[in-house]
């Protein structure tokens, strides 16, 4: 799993949260919000790779949508989006997360990061919920 004394070795996955400002105002309003998801992969010296920054999800609702919000939604849904999905049709739940695995451990490798589907997936997953979620949530 490491490469160099450890220099590459995998520490933990990282979900960082935060308002999808690029979204525009109509998508975080008092009635929708928009949040980015990028995950990463954090290295044992502190160095994080980018494994995707493609996901994140919206939310719509009456009035106030933050307050129909939690941390423990927040970091939860963060988790899901950034995978393994749904398995298609034809496809089993085990299937998809394998493929979901192998495909971010290429992308590790790619960078010189010696570790394998399984030791990716073992990793613990943190979430980092930007300032501007946290001003938002109730108290």
């Amino acid at each position: 799993m490491s490469k160099a004394g450890g220099m590459h070795a995998a520490k933990r996955l990282v979900t960082s949260i935060d308002i999808n400002e690029a979204a525009g105002a109509e998508f975080n309003s008092d009635h929708r919000t928009s949040i980015s998801a990028l995950h990463e992969l954090e290295l044992a010296d502190g160095q994080r790779l980018t494994l995707l920054d493609d996901r994140g999800w919206s939310s719509s609702g009456p009035g106030d949508i933050w307050a129909y919000e939690s941390m423990q939604g927040m970091v939860e849904t963060a988790r899901v989006v950034v995978g393994p999905d749904e398995p298609p049709e034809g496809r089993t739940p085990e299937e998809e997360a394998a493929l979901h695995w192998a495909y971010l451990a290429d992308i590790a490798q790619s960078h010189g990061v010696h570790i394998e589907a399984g030791g990716l997936a073992a990793l613990p997953h943190d979430v980092d919920v930007s300032p501007a979620i946290r001003a938002r949530l109730p108290r």
